[in-house]
């Protein structure tokens, strides 16, 4: 088995891509070894010190490190990887699902329409750029024309995520829907 890595614009964060879907159809992001417990992938991650943060993606695992270099802390997550996938575990344990992670979205009933269009520009544009970092974006809400979205992943705490947001998500959004006055990370 052979993983690829790849640097991420967040340079506390490293992409690994181990050739084999990881979550298709989801994603999950874990800032605790507490919160990681769904996933065996992710817990065994979370055994590593120096490894702060787990984002599984649709084919691809994002590690974000706390305190070490990753010259001493790839190594590692590499071994982990491998050994999780050479041993046929799951990613999600138990009755944890692909699809279980829907947070509540909240915007005002006639909205309805703009917030399919908002939903589908962020799918089909916006997405597939940031997985390419290593991390996700997802709609949260809409309400009084501000769009409030998560960035997970190596995105989550990025230094560019601001700029992400502001100059390139606000700007397309505002183009193709009028109502859209403001883009704020939740």
């Amino acid at each position: 088995m052979f993983i690829q890595t790849e640097a991420t614009p967040n340079p506390a964060t490293l992409k690994f891509i181990p050739g084999k879907p990881v979550l298709p159809g989801s994603t999950r992001d874990y800032r605790s070894a507490s919160e990681a417990g769904e996933s065996p992938l992710a817990s065994k991650l979370f055994g590593i010190k120096g490894v702060s943060g787990v984002f599984l993606g649709h084919d691809f695992v994002t590690v974000t490190r706390r305190d070490a270099e990753w010259q001493q802390l790839k190594p590692a997550v590499l071994g982990a990887i491998m050994d999780h996938y050479l041993a046929g575990a799951p990613v999600l344990a138990g009755a944890a699902t692909a699809n279980t992670a829907v947070d509540e979205e909240f915007f005002d009933e006639d909205a309805g329409e703009t917030v399919k269009t908002i939903k589908d520009l962020l799918d089909s544009r916006v997405r597939p750029a940031v997985a390419q970092d290593g991390g996700d974006i997802t709609f949260k809400g809409f309400k009084d024309g501000v769009v409030y979205l998560t960035m997970k992943g190596s995105c989550a705490g990025c230094p560019s995520s601001t700029a992400t947001l502001k100059h390139g998500i606000e700007n397309l959004l505002r183009h193709f829907v009028p109502t859209v006055q403001e883009v704020r990370q939740v």
